[in-house]
Parts: C-alpha cells; structure tokens; sequence
C-alpha cells in the first residue's frame, strides 16, 4: 500500500521498526537504505528502536539531513546529535499530524532501558504514542511493562498506541496480561528478517482506537536493511471502522 491509500480521511498508519542502526545483514551501515524500507511501509508515524549508535555521544544512526530531505519531523527526544533516546525515536510526516507534547520514562532493570511517548494531534484527535525497546530477560520485560502500564495510567486518559521491540519470544498472551487495559494486534513474525520466527515487534492500542488493518513489511531491501523487518497498523477512532 503506497503512502497515498495509507491516509484515507480519519485513517492513521503507524509503524515501528528496529533499525538495528542502520547495519543491515551484509554488515554494511546504509541510511538511505533504511529509509527506503521505513517509506515503504506507507506510515505517518514510525517509532524506530535502535536509532542511534551505540558509543556516547550516541550519535543518530539514522541521520537527522537525511530524514529532513525527504519530508519527516522527528520528535525531539536526544542530544547532541541523536535521533532518539535509548535509542527510541519518533518521526511522523504528513499534514493533519501535529506534535504537541513529547517526554521520556526510564525503566527498571540492569540494563540502561527507557522509553519515550510524543501526544500529537491528528484526524483521529489527540494521540498518544509510546515508544520502547524492552530488555533481554523475561523478568525485565514484566517489569518494564507493567511500569509502563502505571506510569501511563495517571496521565490524563487519551487514546494510546504501544510499538516497539518487546524482545518477546512467547506464543502465549503474557504482555495482554500484563497491561490488561490495552489490546495488542495479533502477533505476527518479524525477527529475524531473512526467516522471520518471533513476534519480537508489537503493537498495542487502548480504547478509543481500533486496528482495521495491519502486517509486516516484507518488500526488498526490508529482507537485508535490518535484523528486524517493520510491523504496521492501520488506525482509525472507535467506532469509525
């Protein structure tokens, strides 16, 4: 689906993507490449994990020339020259999509986690995104997530979307559970790239928002730009379906 049919009147796509910093499987570090494969999935708005390099001052990855050229705004989330923070990056492009607030929430666990959201104003109303990359073992995930879940339950109650690498390998509904107040899209293969096994990549809603569509971005480069192909979702307010 190409950008145009992705934004029907009161239709929102949203995309997420490990972009593994840029290194695709041939060990080669190809921004451009990269974009190709984000522009491909027809998004509005893509949070992106892996955004910068991993040595302070952690420069962009992605770099922010190259994302400017082609049209998308990114969320100020970084410093001195990165795209996001903890590697979690926000970008959007398009009229009708608005940046009116943006922060960031640190994570438990050993290792250096955090997360970030941006509340925009779109055709759908307000909305809020939240963007993670959670951490390697199941006792982090769990808890990562559950502190997500608090830390948004006492924000003022807007329509949500969770996307990002969630590093989880279980066929079971552990992350429903574990944030019973939103509805994840069904799980589908993403990691790794080449022959996708886990449902590593995932997307979440909360009420006010309803998934008409949604998949897994699989045309070329996509098999070689990264470890992870991109996931997508295709939004509209509830009851607009």
């Amino acid at each position: 689906m190409t950008q145009e049919q992705s934004r029907q009147p009161g239709r929102l796509r949203l995309a997420s993507y490990n972009i593994q910093k840029s290194v695709g499987l041939d060990l080669r570090r190809r921004p451009r490449r990269t974009l190709q494969v984000i522009e491909g999935t027809g998004a509005d708005l893509v949070l992106l994990q892996e955004a910068d390099k991993r040595l302070p001052p952690r420069p962009a990855a992605l770099p922010h020339f190259i994302l400017d050229e082609a049209g998308w705004q990114i969320v100020d989330l970084g410093g001195a020259g990165s795209l996001g923070w903890h590697g979690n990056a926000v970008i959007w492009r398009g009229d009708g999509i608005e940046l009116q607030d943006h922060g960031h929430i640190p994570l438990p666990g050993l290792e250096p986690r955090g997360a970030v959201w941006a509340l925009f104003q779109t055709g759908l109303g307000p909305l809020r995104v939240v963007g993670a990359h959670l951490g390697l073992t199941t006792k982090a995930r769990h808890e990562q997530v559950h502190h997500l879940a608090e830390v948004i339950a006492r924000e003022p109650a807007l329509p949500t979307v969770w996307a990002g690498d969630f590093n989880d390998w279980s066929r079971q509904p552990v992350l429903d559970r574990l944030a019973p107040e939103l509805r994840f899209v069904p799980p589908r293969a993403s990691f790794p790239a080449l022959r996708p096994m886990g449902a590593l990549d995932r997307i979440a809603v909360s009420a006010g928002l309803e998934v008409v569509d949604s998949g897994v971005y699989r045309a070329r480069p996509a098999h070689i730009a990264s470890d992870h192909l991109p996931v997508w979702a295709d939004l509209v307010a509830a009851g607009q379906a």
